[in-house]
């Protein structure tokens, strides 16, 4: 499987080929989040950013259609975020979300996040830089109640158990200008997981945007977890997201389409087993307030 994520980055940049004046400066995709991933993208020294992103429920299938009015009236995540610009290159963060998707078994994952997040952009695409690049860190801690007694996730019978963190390497390519292109791999570890679960799960990811006009963008991303205890369970199921992206100066405003139940990489990539094939896609929305500090 380890071959497989390397061969997506491989596609990713041996299917192109540009010219030195083709390459540009500018930024790769115009926000730090594509819809589920991170992107390459980092904010400004002294730069804040408050986001909001939120996830109803089932559009369609079993618990989706007009009893929920297409899920409108169920909410699967919230979250509140606030990212700091340290330098232009390394931002760091501090959100809280609602998390908590239900697993295969029917058991929810892990709820009530507090998450840190810290990224860095090594290279940044230029005349003398092909690509751009940058590593991604996400410690979650879940400040759910204990639940006594109980084989499940939220029985914390160590403090440690309540703790998940996530690494990411993510490279990208803007190769036009209405064009952008990013491959990417993670690894996630929790303390505590389901039985027969394993404690690491490796991801590789895919993620896109068109520029459609000045204010308007197309974006799209896939990511694909896998362990050995996923490749013998049935239940779990990648994860895409289509979405549309507006930029009014002030703020970027992003509506999706999403099988994605959590927001967070410790929540979303290990417990995901909402499928677009049965409807259990979701509508969902982001908004980014960029503040000089």
């Amino acid at each position: 499987m380890m071959r497989y994520s390397l061969s997506l980055l491989s596609i990713l940049f041996l299917s192109f080929q540009l010219s030195a004046q083709e390459l540009v400066s500018l930024k790769t995709f115009k926000d730090t989040r594509v819809i589920n991933t991170h992107s390459t993208e980092t904010l400004k020294k002294r730069r804040l950013d408050v986001r909001i992103g939120h996830r109803f429920g089932d559009m369609a299938g079993d618990r989706g259609g007009f009893s929920t009015f297409y899920g409108l009236e169920n909410v699967s995540d919230v979250l509140f975020a606030f990212e700091y610009g340290l330098t232009d290159k390394f931002m760091i963060g501090v959100s809280r979300a609602k998390g908590g998707g239900d697993l295969p078994d029917g058991t929810r994952g892990l709820d009530q996040l507090l998450s840190f997040t810290a990224k860095y952009r090594a290279l940044t695409q230029s005349e003398s830089n092909p690509v751009s690049v940058a590593v991604l860190g996400v410690a979650s801690m879940s400040a759910a109640e204990k639940i006594e007694g109980l084989d499940i996730i939220q029985s914390f019978e160590k403090f440690a158990h309540r703790f998940a963190y996530h690494g990411q390497l993510m490279v990208a390519r803007k190769f036009a200008d209405p064009f952008s292109l990013q491959g990417s791999i993670g690894i996630t570890y929790r303390n505590l997981v389901p039985f027969g679960d394993d404690n690491i799960v490796y991801s590789a990811g895919l993620a896109s945007r068109i520029q459609l006009t000045k204010v308007f963008g197309l974006i799209v991303d896939a990511t694909f977890p896998f362990s050995e205890y996923r490749s013998n369970t049935d239940g779990f199921s990648p994860i895409l997201g289509f979405g549309l992206e507006i930029d009014t100066g002030g703020h970027v405003f992003q509506v999706n389409l999403t099988n994605a139940t959590q927001i967070m990489e410790t929540d979303y990539i290990p417990y995901s087993s909402s499928s677009w094939a049965d409807g259990e896609f979701r509508l969902g929305f982001t908004i980014s307030r960029l503040f000089n500090l």
